[in-house]
């Protein structure tokens, strides 16, 4: 199950965790963040335990969102040890993310 990042568990969560994390920039009003959710639950299942999966809502975090340079949504990041490892723009298929989680993994 994917989990809410906020400017209150960023650092936490995110920046200090143990795990690669990966974070979906998303918006309620976006029509290909909508299409891209179900596929961020679907990473969130494959790779529990392995990855940390969550969503980070760029209109109430947009301090987060103005940090990480996110210019167009969704955009999905990568972080393994408080770095961004990986950046996708935009709705892309699963298996493009997967390939680059993998990548990023081995």
């Amino acid at each position: 199950m994917e989990q809410k990042f906020t400017g209150a568990n960023f650092e936490q969560e995110v920046l200090a965790s143990d795990m690669p994390v990966f974070v979906d920039f998303y918006a309620d009003w976006c029509g290909p963040c909508k299409m891209m959710a179900p596929v961020i639950e679907k990473l969130a299942e494959k790779y529990d335990g392995k990855v940390k999966v969550g969503k980070c809502n760029i209109d109430e975090e947009n301090k987060i969102a103005s940090q990480y340079g996110i210019m167009s949504i969704p955009t999905m990041m990568l972080f393994i040890n408080g770095k961004v490892k990986e950046t996708v723009v935009g709705a892309v298929p699963q298996k493009e993310l997967e390939d680059k989680i993998d990548k990023a993994l081995s």
